[in-house]
């Protein structure tokens, strides 16, 4: 049988490549198969190298919000690129986007760059040390927060326990600071903090986590967060690198009227290109270097043709100039969020009659333009909650609904993005595509 191109590259891929992946979920291990090569992405649309047609829910892993190959985005990039690729000086991109995020999130009152979310999330757990003096953290399983050595952290025999590395090459010494806890279990964490009073610099947490499929905060749960983190003399930390800008023009943070001490971004605000950053309170931020002793340096960080992208990212959602006041009037690309809201009110209600239809358990989790299909009775809550799932009925699921044209994330554990590029009828065919693979079991 002829090999088509994507199997030659992968092919060849693994020769030099690691797994033949940058990224360990793109090759495809969760579901079985191999994976393809995209040459060209527009829209809502991706084409692989065989010139296979398929609707995107990945939208690179977040970023896509405004779809593929934004005009104004791709415009942007090449303006920035005429004036030179990186400085090693400040720009002034820089500043506008600074007070683009600060303008724009509740909380932040100053910000740094960074290369990516992994660089943000660990500079914010330093600065937290630094700023309180205590050295440990809490996260939650089930919670990603980038791939520094004391964040990969699986969670130990007991709530009071401390977590052990999740990954070979990490030290135990690295993680013995961390503690790891249920999502949504307000007892665990009001047992981890009365056992080590005085002790937890700051909680971690993705307000709505994203990287154990898509489960949301049960109501009063943020809030509690909040409350026990000030009343102990911690620092609560969100992680919205994912739901940063997407959830609401201030992220999860406007979505559910929580305020966080520190915050770290991604993604969005970059447009499609590497970049991170976290903010936050001034007199916390003020302790990082020069100005103050927590060291955090980057060559890259605050890079033109990142900033430039995610410039127009912003400002093509309409948030750039008074996200607080100002809404656009007309239509459904001026309303960016309440277009992705209708979207994902119409995958999620199709979905749901999709399943039902077939006499198939799934419960579907969203949250604006994130969700995550479980094959379980449900619902799920939390990391444990979610490994309830059937995960070879997904990986079915998945490659059934690839071979109609539509591309999920290969992995049970991951969320689905929407984009305002996103139609109606993108949803119909997706809906209508999930039907008659279920029907098909």
């Amino acid at each position: 049988m002829k090999q088509s191109q994507s199997e030659k590259l992968f092919a060849e891929a693994l020769r030099f490549i690691p797994g033949g992946v940058n990224s360990p979920v793109r090759a495809f291990r969760a579901v079985g198969g191999q994976p393809f090569f995209v040459n060209r992405a527009q829209g809502a649309h991706l084409w692989d190298v065989d010139g296979n047609e398929f609707i995107d829910y990945v939208c690179t892993w977040g970023p896509a919000i405004l779809g593929h190959a934004h005009p104004k985005i791709i415009s942007a990039v090449k303006a920035a690129a005429d004036h030179g690729t990186s400085f090693g000086v400040p720009n002034p991109q820089e500043v506008t986007m600074a007070k683009l995020i600060c303008s724009l999130v509740p909380g932040v009152q100053k910000v740094r760059m960074t290369n990516s979310g992994t660089e943000a999330c660990m500079s914010a757990i330093r600065l937290a040390r630094g700023f309180t003096g205590r050295d440990k953290i809490v996260k939650f399983d089930g919670c990603y927060h980038g791939h520094a050595d004391s964040l990969l952290v699986k969670a130990g025999s007991g709530a009071l326990t401390f977590g052990h590395p999740d990954s070979a090459g990490v030290p135990a010494a690295f993680t013995q600071h961390t503690i790891v806890l249920p999502f949504n279990d307000v007892d665990a964490v009001t047992a981890a903090v009365e056992a080590n009073k005085n002790q937890i610099a700051g909680i971690i947490v993705e307000p709505v986590p994203g990287n154990a499929g898509l489960y949301l905060p049960q109501p009063g749960y943020l809030e509690f967060l909040r409350e026990i983190t000030q009343a102990n003399g911690a620092l609560l930390i969100f992680d919205e690198v994912m739901t940063g800008f997407r959830l609401a023009p201030g992220g999860a943070q406007e979505r559910f009227g929580i305020t966080p001490d520190l915050m770290c971004f991604g993604k969005i605000i970059g447009g499609g290109l590497p970049v991170g950053a976290f903010g936050g309170r001034a007199d916390i931020m003020d302790l990082l270097a020069p100005l103050g002793p927590v060291y955090q340096a980057g060559t890259l960080s605050g890079n033109p043709l990142a900033m430039a992208a995610g410039i127009a990212a912003l400002e093509e959602l309409n948030i750039g100039k008074d996200a607080r006041t100002a809404r656009p009037t007309d239509g459904p690309a001026g309303r960016p969020y309440q277009h992705l809201e209708q979207l994902g009110a119409q995958l999620e209600a199709g979905m749901k009659d999709a399943a039902k239809s077939a006499g198939i358990p799934v419960t579907f989790n969203r949250c604006g333009s994130m969700f995550c299909a479980y094959f379980t009775s449900g619902p799920v809550h939390h990391l444990a909650d979610a490994m309830k799932s059937d995960r070879a009925r997904f990986a079915k699921f998945f490659h059934g609904m690839l071979a109609r044209g539509v591309y999920l994330a290969p992995s049970q554990f991951e969320a689905g993005f929407l984009s305002t590029a996103h139609t109606a009828a993108d949803i119909d065919s997706t809906v209508k595509a999930a039907a008659s693979v279920m029907r098909g079991w």
